[in-house]
Order: structure tokens, then C-alpha cells, then sequence
């Protein structure tokens, strides 16, 4: 038995029934035997494989090697599992697994039908939502916009508009040629200003007009359109022309050396009337201007002035 024995090698638990033992002895393991008499008779171990790299071994110490890891399998998402099942059907059809075959469900002509069927489907879904186009694309060109009523109206307030405009222009030009019209301009072209209105005098406890300080023989202009109403000496004020404005102003013109108007002649704003002097009651040359409207009384010449946009 012990030589029997000795030649044999077991890699698991293995009872010794072939040996010629008593049936009351307990079967011995490999471990077993090779303690009692195969000590030195031991099978030859193949060489360990190693998993993974050993972990370093600190301060003298032994760790265990941790298993190695298995790598999760990932599972396909969702909508790549519908989009596999979709290329199956339009291909051919899907199959099942019945047993141990594997049984065709559908055919190539079935998987036609089904996506004609879902095609229709999605069509009849589209028309229900109707026609979503911009409002001028579905524009009769026979409807409203040629009714001839509405063409006859509209042309109707085109031309009351333009008419409306042109009047407005007309009143426009009439205004800005009435303005220009009576634009008033300075006597002089050279000037300075001695006495103002309202001031104390060396001939008038209060002196009626502006006067202009300017040299003998510089010519006057007429400050607007009017017409010449009066010339000649008058006393205190020496040589006078008087000139009446379009709404009835009168501009007096004193102290001259010379005029150079008649009455009745029609004058422009800014056209020579005559030259400066020192006739009548005087110091030096100079105009002696004097604003009267309607003919009235005289008002202040430098407030007359600056209403018609000039600045003495």
C-alpha cells in the first residue's frame, strides 16, 4: 500500500479507496499523507502568476495584495438601443431567440409597410396643423387692394393732401416775403451811439429819438420799404425827410446836409435817402432818428430796432 500510495499525486481532497485499507479508517487528504510517509515526495508547484504589481512593503510589514478589479461593463443608452432597433426593422425585420433557434418575426416587405404606415401617419399630422405662411403671401391680387372705391378714395386724399401743402407753401413765401419785405436795416454803416430815448438834452427836457454820431456827408439808408411822405427844413430839426413804412410807421430822418429824395418816391430798405449834417439845433453831426407808428408819437427807436432783429 505504501508504495502504491507513494506514486500517487492528488491535486483535491481524495479518498484512498483503491488502497487496501481498513473500511473504518478515516480517508486521508493529500496534506495528510504527505505528513506520514510522502514528506519528502511532494509534487512540483507551478510557478504563481502574478495579477498585478505587489504593493511596496513599508517599515517590515507584509500587505495583502488586493484582488484585481474588474472593469464595470457599460450598458448602452437608450436611444442608441431604439436607433439598433429602428436599422432592424427598416433592414429586414427583427428576430427573436426561441429555444435553441432563432426565428424570424417580421420579413423585409412587413418592415416596408410599417414605415409606410408611419410616414402617412406623420403626414395626416402635419396637415392638421395647417398652413403657417406669411399674411402677404396669401394676398389676392383681384381683392381689396384693387377695389377701384378704395383706389378713387385714396387718390381723393392724396390730392386734398397735396392741395393742403401747396396752400401752406403759398402762406409760407407770402410770410417770409413779408418779413423780408419789411426787414428793417441799421441808417448807418458806421456809427456810435450819443444820446438814447427818453434822455435829458442840451435842447429837450427829454429827448425823443436815438442818435447816431457819424461824420458830415456819410450817406443814410433807409431802415425799411415805405414810401417818402415829407422832406424839407423843419426848424429844430434842420433838413428832415419823413418816410412812411407799409403798415403806416413813420420814420423821421434829422439834421441832414443833403436829401436825396422827393416826396412821393417809394424806397427800399437800405437805399440812400441822403447824408449826414448838423442842421438845426446841434453840437455836431449827427442822425437824429425818431420811430412814430401810425404817425403818432414818438417810442423808443432802439426797442423798434431790436423787434425787427437788429441790434443798434
Amino acid at each position: 500500500m505504501n508504495s502504491f500510495c507513494r506514486g500517487l499525486h492528488f491535486p483535491v481532497i481524495f479518498p484512498l479507496q483503491s488502497c487496501a485499507v481498513s473500511p473504518t479508517r478515516t480517508p486521508l487528504t493529500i496534506r495528510q499523507i504527505g505528513n506520514s510517509s510522502m514528506g519528502n515526495h511532494r509534487a512540483e508547484r507551478a510557478p504563481k502568476r502574478r495579477t498585478s504589481a505587489p504593493a511596496a512593503p513599508t517599515n517590515g510589514k507584509r500587505r495583502a495584495t488586493p484582488p484585481p478589479r474588474r472593469s464595470l461593463v457599460k450598458l448602452p443608452s437608450l436611444p442608441l438601443v431604439a436607433g439598433v432597433a429602428v436599422l432592424a426593422v427598416s433592414a429586414g425585420g427583427a428576430v427573436t431567440a426561441s429555444g435553441t433557434g432563432v426565428t424570424a418575426l417580421t420579413s423585409t416587405g412587413s418592415a416596408m409597410e410599417a414605415t409606410g404606415s408611419i410616414g402617412q401617419a406623420a403626414g395626416q399630422a402635419l396637415s392638421r396643423r395647417g398652413v403657417i405662411v406669411s399674411r402677404d403671401a396669401t394676398r389676392d391680387p383681384g381683392g381689396e387692394e384693387t377695389d377701384p372705391e378704395l383706389i378713387a378714395l385714396a387718390e381723393k386724399q392724396m390730392a386734398e393732401r397735396a392741395a393742403k401743402l401747396e396752400e401752406m407753401r403759398k402762406a409760407a413765401e407770402a410770410q417770409a416775403a413779408k418779413i423780408k419785405e419789411n426787414k428793417w436795416v441799421l441808417p448807418l454803416a458806421s456809427y456810435g451811439i450819443t444820446a438814447t430815448f427818453g434822455q435829458y438834452g442840451l435842447w429837450a427836457s427829454y429827448h425823443t429819438g436815438l442818435d447816431f454820431n457819424a461824420n458830415s456827408g456819410d450817406p443814410i439808408l433807409s431802415v425799411a420799404n415805405g414810401t417818402v411822405t415829407e422832406t424839407g427844413y423843419d426848424g429844430a430839426y434842420g433838413n428832415k425827410t419823413v418816410v412812411t413804412l407799409d403798415d403806416g410807421t413813420e420814420i423821421w430822418y434829422c439834421h441832414q446836409t443833403s436829401i436825396y429824395v422827393s416826396v412821393g418816391d417809394r424806397v427800399n430798405g437800405g437805399e440812400t435817402i441822403g447824408t449826414v449834417g448838423a442842421t438845426g439845433n446841434v453840437t455836431g453831426s449827427h442822425l437824429h432818428l425818431e420811430v412814430r407808428p401810425g404817425g403818432g408819437g414818438p417810442v423808443d427807436p432802439f426797442q423798434a430796432f431790436v423787434e425787427h432783429g437788429i441790434v443798434p
